[in-house]
């Protein structure tokens, strides 16, 4: 049953990545543009997205397991360092350059296209150095 939920879960996910327009390079590229041609649309997404996740914290806060019975882990504590920092300038780069964030990566695998297979290809070898960087993972070189 859990491997049910979390295809359908998942299928559901990527559904809605695609008829929102995350997929879509250009329309993300254009909510990043906010001094040129904005295109404010996935504020609706946006928000989509906030408000099930909130409620879904809110809940959290107040059970020890999920709807299907699996232990909800506790919620790390909320740290503000470099490490932070440096990965969400590096995200907001790679999301402003290219238009596409992991999620919509993955969904744009779905209709093809050379462009989305190399980006998942680059951001998959970003994730396997950074743990071999040095810099990145707080140490002196």
């Amino acid at each position: 049953m859990r491997n049910l939920t979390a295809l359908l879960a998942g299928a559901v996910f990527g559904a809605g990545l695609l008829v929102s327009g995350m997929t879509d390079t250009s329309k993300v590229q254009g909510w990043l543009d906010i001094f040129g041609a904005w295109d404010p649309t996935l504020a609706f997404v946006l928000g989509g997205a906030i408000i099930p996740m909130a409620l879904a914290w809110r809940y959290a806060k107040t059970h020890c397991t999920a709807a299907l019975g699996t232990p909800i882990p506790e919620m790390a504590p909320q740290k503000l360092d470099r490490n932070l920092l440096a990965g969400s300038a590096l995200f907001g780069a790679g999301w402003a350059l290219v238009g596409l964030c992991p999620g919509p990566a993955l969904a744009s695998l779905s209709y093809g296209g050379w462009q989305g297979a190399l980006f998942l290809a680059a951001m998959l070898a970003g994730m396997a150095l950074k743990p071999r960087l040095p810099l990145l993972r707080g140490q002196q070189a």
